[in-house]
């Protein structure tokens, strides 16, 4: 763990005025992926991108269970704001666990799927995903483990929902 405490201490070195609040919105966009929910809410409104935002939404009900439900509270990991009272939180100090991250489970898990029907768009929502994700370790309440586990069930969840769609609509 001593490594990811270092990617973290290296972050908290470049906190400064104009930075901080970039980050502490990125993360705030990924609060309850209420972005991401509004996206898919949208992507509902019209015929054409109906499919894309009900596997949105499928995907991220996917994630809520398989990440929040279990693995949070399968693993149990404590935040490094919470062993290290030295890590700097430039938001409220959630009162969760730490892995696999929420907010990079949801974005991705979106992101993914946004990409699979319409690629120029998910190339945006990615690079979105990944400014997400990055701002939850600079605003001190994940370790890089946790984003990237966070990511990689995101991306699991949405390819899975995908396939499984894929195979709905062949029968």
């Amino acid at each position: 763990m001593n490594w990811e405490f270092e990617w973290l201490y290296a972050l908290q070195k470049i906190h400064n005025p104009v930075l901080d609040p970039i980050m502490v919105g990125l993360s705030a966009l990924g609060n309850a992926g209420i972005l991401w929910i509004i996206i898919s809410v949208i992507c509902l409104i019209k015929k054409e991108t109906r499919r894309c935002g009900v596997q949105m939404i499928i995907s991220m009900l996917v994630v809520l269970v398989i990440g929040n439900g279990i693995l949070k509270n399968l693993v149990c990991r404590q935040r490094p704001c919470w062993i290290d009272s030295t890590v700097t939180l430039l938001v409220k100090n959630p009162s969760d666990y730490s892995f696999p991250s929420g907010h990079s489970m949801n974005s991705f898990t979106a992101a993914v799927t946004i990409w699979f029907y319409h690629k120029r768009a998910g190339a945006a929502a990615i690079a979105v995903a990944t400014l997400i994700a990055f701002s939850r370790l600079y605003v001190g309440v994940h370790y890089p483990t946790d984003v990237l586990g966070g990511m990689f069930v995101g991306i699991f969840s949405s390819c899975l929902v995908l396939w499984i769609g894929k195979k709905r609509t062949k029968k």
